[in-house]
């Protein structure tokens, strides 16, 4: 196979380069920073003194009780450690429970692929894509990325290091790694990364991702200035089946495995499964490269905090001055190296007029800073705050290795948050608006209050948000993607009310959200694009209880209803539960179990079909898709810091006119079926340094 590297590649690899550049100058200028003067700050784990440090960063005296950064015995195996998500200041701690596999599984339960993990994902719920400006229009793999909004930021008194490895059936199997340290206390650095590889069960349906993020916090001696670094890097490569060309077939294997199935995408003939083989032939190949980096300088008062022997100086910030960077780098490309121009014109209705190779593909890069306000009102309460900015977004983009275009979007961001010191009110308000470029008249209205009712009662919250976006870029006549119908599309407007009410008391949990869509932007064939021109509605509701059953069986009962109104292009399951029985509890002092059954079931719809060319499932109306219910059996445990998951899935393949063969498939789409009988062994293990 001959490679070719283009004069866009090329141009890729500086970039990259240039990223890594800035990356490793800011390495050692934070380090030095880290070893600054520490007189009058504590270090994590420094056990002789008697400060600890509250949710908002300040010195407190330490009562022996309620400490949120507790001391340790040097010898001891302890530690403490939380973490923020990034743009957040709410304080989260690790999950050590066992019972839910899909918070320790990068794919949700209420979400499906084509058949295997690392495929175009898409949930069963309806979760329309709310973000005003530009957006190139691939979102199928979002779901398994690490983004800048998932990032978490976190605070250690000792390194911490978290190994997990998951495999499962055909040689699937999962790897992720996170480390996490403070250099002194007003320096952190975290590295995570995560390797998937999914040879597939029919051929042409490997998928592989590689994703990489580093992070780093830093704040100086006197608490003006700090900085937090985000760079990361997802690579997504997923060969296309394009479906099976004969269904009916999956009832007469001689071997019970859909891999003897021909598809209708992809290189013919007798193929072999390869767990370290990561490379397709015909498919999509996604790569991102993402560098953040924001700081800010604080003016405010100081104050201090006066022990036995030591006097501890505090800073309570009333102004602050903000700067954002953001760079990034995206690649879309859709390649066929085996076409073959007979089934392109059978399955999909398409001619090629190049038989050797096809390829689809549209590259960005994104510059954009921000530039921002702030001012705290109350200066002991760093989490009520009214933030103003402006921000230049630049864009360019390749769509071949001659045809380049670039773009500008000038916009204005708002935002007050409030989370009252006593914790009873909680509210978050923001705006953007898009003044001038590619996307102008763009904006996004959001607000959300949460109201503690009491101890017993739990806690409401209702919010409402407006978009109004322009069409992906995918749309428009400049990308390479081959998409018909590229008419003057109108901008999208989408309204959602939500309400949620949480009782941890009870293990109750309710929510509501309520849709309107207007010019709804969607696909209804292989390359087709349509715009809904009525407005229409979606209903969802859901709700959420943990039953206890007796001493150690315990129920885990989740319901979503979803209803639309009038006759809109959006197919839905009306019904989706997933019920979980588990036998759990604490034996022989450090083990704790949770076994049982997972089972999830979606009354029949018109499932969405999936094209291939341009990442998107699509709107069909003519073939309904009826399953059984999927029946897990699992096993999870913890000993110490460590967990083990066993568990053994799609048991509701058993087809009982075949003796115990596992051959009843359930169905994602027409063309595509789900997995068989499968089983997954993951191990979660933790490590104090």
């Amino acid at each position: 196979m001959a490679f070719h590297v283009s004069c866009s590649t090329l141009t890729d690899m500086r970039l990259h380069r240039s990223y890594l550049l800035w990356f490793l100058l800011l390495i050692p200028f934070a380090e030095l920073a880290a070893q600054g003067n520490l007189s009058g700050t504590r270090r994590p784990g420094q056990s002789n003194t008697g400060i600890a440090y509250d949710s908002q960063g300040r010195p407190i005296r330490r009562d022996g009780k309620n400490d949120s950064l507790q001391t340790r015995n040097s010898l001891a195996d302890s530690i403490t450690i939380f973490y923020r998500y990034f743009d957040s200041t709410r304080i989260r701690r690790l999950d050590s429970s066992l019972n839910d596999f899909s918070k320790w599984f990068p794919l949700p339960y209420d979400y499906h692929t084509l058949g295997n993990y690392g495929t175009a994902a898409q949930s069963l719920l309806f979760t329309p894509f709310m973000k005003p400006g530009f957006d190139a229009g691939f979102h199928q793999y979002d779901i398994y990325k690490f983004t800048n909004e998932n990032t978490r930021f976190f605070e250690t008194t000792r390194p911490y290091t978290e190994l997990a490895y998951i495999l499962g059936a055909k040689a699937e199997q999962l790897i992720n790694i996170v480390h996490t340290q403070n250099r002194k206390d007003r320096f952190n650095f975290s590295i995570e990364y995560r390797f998937s590889n999914a040879p597939g069960q029919t051929k042409n349906q490997n998928a592989s991702h590689n994703n990489f993020r580093f992070t780093s916090h830093y704040r100086s001696p006197n608490r003006k200035y700090e900085l937090f670094l985000i760079f990361l890097s997802n690579k997504v490569a997923s060969a296309e089946s394009g479906g099976l060309r004969n269904v009916k077939l999956l009832d007469s294997l001689s071997l019970n495995d859909p891999y003897e199935l021909e598809t209708r995408l992809g290189k013919s003939g007798a193929l072999t499964r390869n767990p370290f083989n990561t490379s397709i032939n015909t498919g999509n190949l996604y790569q991102e490269t993402g560098f953040l980096f924001r700081h800010h300088l604080d003016f405010g008062s100081k104050d201090s905090l006066v022990t036995d022997s030591t006097t501890y100086r505090i800073f309570y910030p009333r102004f602050r001055i903000e700067h954002t960077l953001r760079i990034n780098s995206n690649s879309y490309w859709f390649f066929d190296n085996f076409p073959d121009s007979a089934r392109y014109r059978q399955y999909f209705n398409k001619t090629i007029h190049t038989p050797d190779t096809i390829s689809y593909k549209d590259a960005w890069t994104d510059i954009t800073n921000e530039f921002s306000l702030l001012s705290f009102p109350d200066k002991k309460n760093q989490s009520q705050f009214l933030k103003a900015g402006i921000a230049l977004q630049n864009l360019t983009g390749r769509f071949d290795t001659v045809l380049r275009k670039s773009f500008y979007n000038l916009y204005a961001i708002g935002e007050y948050r409030n989370r009252t010191r006593n914790q009873l009110w909680d509210m978050e308000a923001k705006a953007s608006l898009y003044l001038n470029g590619w996307n102008a008249g763009d904006y996004e209205a959001y607000i959300s209050l949460q109201r503690m009712l009491g101890k017993k009662a739990g806690y409401l919250n209702i919010g409402f948000q407006n978009v109004n976006r322009s069409p992906s870029f995918v749309f428009d006549p400049m990308s390479r993607f081959p998409i018909q119908n590229r008419t003057n599309y109108r901008k999208e407007n989408l309204i959602r009310f939500f309400a949620n009410y949480v009782n941890p008391r009870s293990g109750w949990k309710l929510g509501a959200e309520y849709f309107a869509v207007n010019n709804y932007l969607y696909f209804d064939s292989f390359f087709s694009a349509k715009q809904e021109a009525t407005l229409f509605n979606v209903l969802h509701l859901s709700a959420e209880k943990k039953i206890r059953l007796s001493r150690h069986w315990n129920w885990y009962a989740e319901f979503h209803v979803q209803q639309t109104t009038g006759q809109p292009p959006v197919n839905l399951p009306f019904f989706l539960t997933r019920q979980r029985i588990a036998f759990e509890g604490n034996f022989y002092t450090n083990l704790f179990i949770s076994t049982g059954l997972e089972i999830r079931y979606n009354t029949p719809y018109k499932a969405d079909s999936y094209s291939p060319f341009v990442g998107r499932y699509f709107y069909q109306n003519t073939e309904t898709i009826s399953n059984r219910p999927d029946i897990h059996a699992f096993l999870h445990f913890r000993i110490k810091s460590f967990k083990g998951f066993l568990r053994v899935e799609n048991l509701n393949t058993l087809n009982p006119r075949k003796g115990f063969e596992f051959s009843k498939l359930n169905m994602v789409s027409g063309l595509y079926p789900n997995n068989g009988l499968w089983m997954r062994f993951g191990i979660w293990w933790n490590f104090v340094n």
